[in-house]
C-alpha cells in the first residue's frame, strides 16, 4: 500500500481526480487511535465556474479558504452547524478545485468508529454520507488545511482498481438553488456498494 504522490492531487483535471479517488483508503491516526475506510463516493467541484462551488465567481472567505491552498490538502467545512464535510483540495494553488468525499467503507479500527458514532454494532449508516464518515473517522474542522500525506490523515492506493464498468455516475447531492449546475454529472459511486449515500447506488 502506498501514500499517493502529490502529483495524484496536481491533476488540472478535478473530475477525472474525482474518478480516481474511488477505491482509495483513507488512514486517520488521532491520538494514537487508527481507522481506515475505502472511498466509495466523491463529487467534484469546480473551482470558480461551478455555481455548487464554494469558490463560485472567486468568492474566498475565511471558511473556504483552504480551497485556495496547495493541492494534496484537506478542506474540512461543517455543515448545517454539526457535520464536518472532508474535501481533498486539488490542481494548484489559488485554483480552488476539490473533491467532496461523500462516503467509504470501513475497514480497520470499526470498533473505535463505533464509539465515536455511539453506534452499538457495525451497519451501512455507519460511513455512509459525508458527515457520518468524517465522525466516524475523526475527521474534524480542526484538521482543515492539513496535508494529506500527514501522520494524521494519508490516503494511500492498496492496487484496487475501480474501472468504468462498475463506476456509477450521476448529478450531485443536496446542491438545490445551483442553477444548472445542479444537473452536472460531477457524483461517481462504486455501483452496488452498500456504503453508498444516494440514490441511484446501481
Amino acid at each position: 500500500m502506498k501514500k499517493l504522490p502529490i502529483q495524484f492531487y496536481r491533476s488540472t483535471d478535478v473530475i477525472e481526480t474525482a474518478q480516481k479517488l474511488l477505491g482509495k483508503i483513507i488512514v486517520t491516526n488521532f491520538n494514537g487511535q487508527l481507522t481506515s475506510a475505502r472511498i466509495t463516493e466523491t463529487e467534484a467541484y469546480v473551482a470558480i465556474t461551478d455555481k455548487a462551488s464554494h469558490s463560485y465567481s472567486g468568492r474566498r472567505t475565511e471558511r473556504n479558504e483552504h480551497m485556495y491552498g496547495s493541492a494534496g490538502i484537506a478542506y474540512v467545512y461543517i455543515c448545517y452547524g454539526m457535520h464536518h464535510l472532508f474535501n481533498v483540495v486539488t490542481n494548484k494553488k489559488d485554483v480552488p478545485d476539490a473533491v467532496l468525499i461523500r462516503a467509504a467503507e470501513p475497514l480497520m479500527g470499526i470498533d473505535i468508529m463505533l464509539q465515536r458514532t455511539g453506534k452499538i454494532k457495525l451497519d451501512n449508516t455507519l460511513t455512509k454520507g459525508p458527515g457520518n464518515m468524517s465522525r466516524a473517522l475523526g475527521i474534524t474542522k480542526q484538521q482543515s488545511g492539513i496535508k494529506l500525506c500527514s501522520t494524521e490523515i494519508c490516503i494511500y492506493d492498496d492496487g484496487c482498481i475501480v474501472d468504468a464498468a462498475i463506476t456509477g455516475v450521476s448529478k450531485r447531492i443536496g446542491i438545490d438553488g445551483a442553477g444548472t449546475a445542479v444537473d452536472y454529472p460531477y457524483r461517481f459511486y462504486i455501483k452496488g456498494n452498500r456504503y453508498v449515500s444516494g440514490y441511484p447506488n446501481k
